[in-house]
């Protein structure tokens, strides 16, 4: 088998990214080799959250970007991808249009998938070689628009849930009450079921705050609750400006990362979790695995990128 070419697109409510990996299996050492990572802060939900719906500026500049992403899949030979859109594109009254819309005029075709299927593409493909499969994990993926909590129990994946609590939609003040409420009844559940349990974190803003809190070598993946909480005491003290210049954040990321951590804490304050791990996975990763693992078992029913 020659060398093969993967990429996966994720459309999300605060940035649009791009990741192509090619596979050699006369690789021994490394199966997966990044080629290119492309991360663009479109912030979808910005509107989508606040107005119901993708301004037409939005729109085009997303038609744009799959344009522009499409030709880099071109010239590195992806033989398969995948897009996906999650949060803001689901919530969107015009989501399902503005998708149209894009397929047919970029050639690149999105699927709108919901939190379950988001959390188990990451899980099925990274999460479940990290668990011990003696101990009882919740994956929390928070992302811009939503938070998906999945339950590990025995290394199998028990259950998982999407909740409109995100990051965007905290800075737009849009997270309904009820959501919360149930999110801490469901939180205070598992606690009762599972008193000894660990947090796996994912999303760029856990994966940027562990980089940020400078941990010892022997840390590996792991970022103690009390550390995450130290951290955001922290950032909160810095205005907007100061958090960018002194912590080398990108404004789209300055703006979001104390709500991303701040929902970090809930969860490990009414599950009573002490660390959590940070593997520095994401979608796009897990969408690369899935892609490779149905190219082994059905290459006939892998997605072909469009030619005009």
């Amino acid at each position: 088998m020659s060398k093969v070419n993967y990429a996966a697109i994720d459309i999300g409510s605060n940035a649009v990214r791009l990741l192509i990996k090619s596979i050699n299996p006369e690789t021994a050492e490394q199966l997966f080799t990044k080629e290119l990572l492309l991360r663009v802060p479109l912030r979808l939900g910005e509107e989508v959250f606040t107005q119901g719906e993708i301004p037409a500026s939005k729109a085009k500049k997303l038609l744009r970007l799959m344009k522009a992403y499409r030709q880099l899949m071109k010239i590195y030979e992806v033989d398969a991808y995948r897009a996906c859109a999650t949060s803001a594109m689901r919530d969107a009254a015009n989501g399902k249009e503005v998708i149209e819309t894009i397929t047919r005029k970029s050639g690149i075709r999105i699927d709108i998938i919901n939190g379950e299927e988001e959390a188990r593409l990451v899980y099925d493909n990274h999460i479940e070689y990290l668990a011990d499969k003696n101990a009882d994990y919740i994956y929390v993926d928070v992302g811009g628009g939503s938070t998906e909590i999945s339950l590990i129990h025995q290394g199998i994946l028990r259950s998982s849930r999407s909740y409109n609590i995100g990051t965007v939609r905290l800075l737009k003040g849009k997270v309904v009450p009820s959501v919360y409420n149930r999110l801490k009844r469901d939180l205070n559940k598992l606690r009762e079921q599972y008193p000894v349990i660990t947090i796996i974190g994912s999303g760029g803003n856990i994966n940027k705050l562990f980089r940020l809190a400078k941990l010892p070598a022997k840390n590996k993946m792991t970022l103690p609750v009390e550390k995450l909480v130290q951290l955001n005491n922290t950032l909160k003290n810095y205005s907007l400006e100061e958090r960018a210049r002194l912590y080398n954040l990108k404004p789209d990321r300055a703006d979001v990362i104390t709500n991303a951590a701040d929902i970090f804490l809930l969860v490990a304050e009414h599950t009573q979790a002490k660390h959590i791990v940070v593997p520095t996975i994401g979608l796009v990763d897990g969408i690369i695995d899935s892609l490779y693992l149905q190219h082994h078992k059905t290459p006939e029913e892998q997605i072909p990128l469009p030619i005009y």
